[in-house]
């Protein structure tokens, strides 16, 4: 099937001479699997629309955000009702506390927490703010881990670093990153070896308890809790990046489910609804190092702006009605087994991975468990499947190296049409 896509073609053209690379993101570039991006207009449930009015099943979700889908009424009615009010103030407001009361509620380790405006900046803070505590310097970080853009987390990166094919960032000098320690996920024996030799100078550890920016890696058996151990050990701050996984993988996110507890936690997408908002929270002790309480200095104009903080108190709320994670759980099955079944039936060389409602169809016979082994992926077939998909009204991630989300609003329907595409899909790949 041919689609029309000469009105995205036109913008981007246009973007190009305006934004550099034609995106205000990298990965929306589909720089890693070719062709021009779509622009979209429009989203409704689990569907999204471009400018030339094609339709497609959405499984990128804003990146994992819109765990109800697009639109979804009640979130849109909250977002209305508090822009009637205001857009933004530069000073405190109720709705600040009941979220904030919600999600140390919510996340297991979290005493206190402190609204931001991105994942980026949740993670910058979080990190100075165990230096600061600490008073240590180094930071331990894993290969393909993703922790925004800041200048001493790009080493090794995944995402859109992994999805660009860079070593790394132009625009950072080496001293800030000489501080940074980068391991192989899973690999807890080179962690304790590393802090075998700088025990007294590292701040803290911090890793996505289900990795998210390599495609969907799960922790192993005994990592997380080994990590803990670690770190209990040797007075350094285990630091959770829950931005993906935060209220996705459960209603208290990774932690819960892996019954994990970290020091610190980041959070990011799901609690905003849809708008930017970013939070870090953890132990009393530790954010009370936060100014004003404490020295550690963190601030913004924008923190617990009054839309992205109706839109999270709302979408909490929904979480938490009975049923939702065991749907989120099922469908995410359907999809991530739907499809490496289909692979399989059709000889495809591809491996799957999955928690919860999040997963990744890895195009190698390899067992998925790091970075490396996440490399071993055959991009080129991911790119023609993305394609093919594509043309077809179905919307995955533009690079190899991300996850496949689900919403409460894709139906069983959606699912089996997307299964059905993949099946002949996979079927072309073979004969190609």
């Amino acid at each position: 099937m041919q689609l029309d896509f000469e009105r995205s073609q036109s913008l981007f053209n246009k973007a190009q001479t305006l934004i550099p690379g034609g995106v205000n993101s990298p990965v929306r570039a589909f720089k890693s699997v070719g062709g021009q991006p779509v622009f979209i207009n429009s989203g409704q449930g689990s569907r999204m629309f471009d400018v030339d009015g094609n339709s497609y099943v959405d499984y990128v979700c804003s990146w994992g955000p819109l765990i109800f889908g697009h639109a979804h009424p009640r979130i849109v009615a909250a977002i209305t009702s508090a822009a009637e009010k205001g857009m933004t103030f530069g000073a405190s407001t109720e709705a600040e506390v009941v979220l904030a009361e919600m999600i140390v509620q919510a996340v297991p380790s979290v005493d206190m927490v402190r609204l931001v405006s991105s994942g980026t900046e949740a993670v910058m803070s979080a990190i100075r703010l165990a230096r600061g505590y600490t008073r240590r310097d180094k930071i331990i970080k894993f290969e393909g881990g993703y922790h925004g853009h800041s200048d001493s987390l790009l080493s090794k990166a995944g995402s859109g670093v992994a999805t660009l094919g860079m070593p790394d960032s132009a625009g950072v000098p080496p001293n800030l990153t000489v501080d940074t320690i980068t391991i192989p996920y899973n690999n807890i024996e080179a962690v304790r070896a590393a802090v075998a030799l700088h025990s007294k100078s590292i701040a803290c550890i911090i890793l996505e308890p289900v990795a998210g920016n390599m495609g969907v890696v799960p922790p192993k058996a005994g990592f997380l809790e080994g990590l803990r151990e670690i770190c209990s050990e040797n007075e350094i701050v285990l630091i959770f990046d829950e931005v993906i996984t935060g209220f996705r993988v459960a209603y208290g996110g990774a932690q819960e489910r892996f019954g994990v507890l970290p020091d610190l936690t980041t959070m990011g997408k799901i609690i905003g609804g849809g708008l930017p908002m970013g939070a870090y929270g953890g132990r009393r002790e530790i954010m009370e190092f936060v100014a004003p309480s404490g020295p550690v200095y963190q601030a913004g104009t924008l923190s617990g702006n009054p839309l992205a903080v109706a839109a999270g108190i709302e979408t909490l709320r929904m979480l938490k009605e009975p049923g939702v994670y065991d749907e989120l759980e099922e469908k995410g099955a359907a999809l991530a087994d739907g499809l490496a079944e289909a692979a399989r039936s059709a000889g495809a060389t591809a491996h799957g991975n999955r928690v919860s409602s999040m997963s990744t169809l890895f195009f190698t016979a390899e067992e998925v468990f790091n970075y490396s082994s996440a490399k071993t992926s055959d991009t080129a077939q991911y790119a023609y499947f993305f394609h093919r998909m594509l043309e077809r009204g179905f919307y995955f991630a533009p690079s190899q190296f991300e996850a496949a989300f689900v919403s409460t609003t894709h139906s069983a329907a959606d699912i089996e049409a997307t299964l059905s595409a993949a099946r002949d899909v996979f079927e072309t790949m073979k004969k190609s």
